[in-house]
């Protein structure tokens, strides 16, 4: 599954979410959204997405559920060749300062091994 896409890797991350068992082992899951800061938009519309609060670089996952002393658990999800932008890296330093853990995955396994290490016990 190397070429897969960001959003591809993203949607297998929440259907591993969904499996029973892993609901089972962590209800908190059900709290994990996507925030849709990606979309393809006309310059009218990204001026009312903006006005609505839609920021550059926030993360694409937000688990808000404190765990391990953190607050809450932001994903920034990659291929394993993407590249974060300084938007982002901006955001990733800025939710850790404010509390959160934000981490960058780059593909599936080390997205389930981040929210594994976040809400182990």
């Amino acid at each position: 599954m190397d070429n897969q896409t960001e959003n591809q890797i993203q949607m297998q991350l929440i259907r591993w979410t969904q499996l029973t068992a892993v609901r089972k082992k962590y209800p908190c899951l059900k709290l994990l959204y996507h925030v849709p800061n990606e979309r393809k938009c006309t310059p009218a519309q990204g001026k009312r997405l903006k006005l609505m609060g839609v920021k550059s670089g926030v993360p694409d996952l937000c688990l808000p559920y404190p765990s391990q002393g953190f607050t809450a658990l932001y994903i920034e999800m990659k291929t394993p060749k993407g590249r974060l932008s300084e938007n982002q890296k901006w955001w990733l330093n800025q939710l850790e300062t404010a509390g959160a853990k934000a981490v960058c995955c780059y593909g599936f396994e080390q997205a389930v091994d981040a929210i594994q290490e976040y809400l182990k016990k």
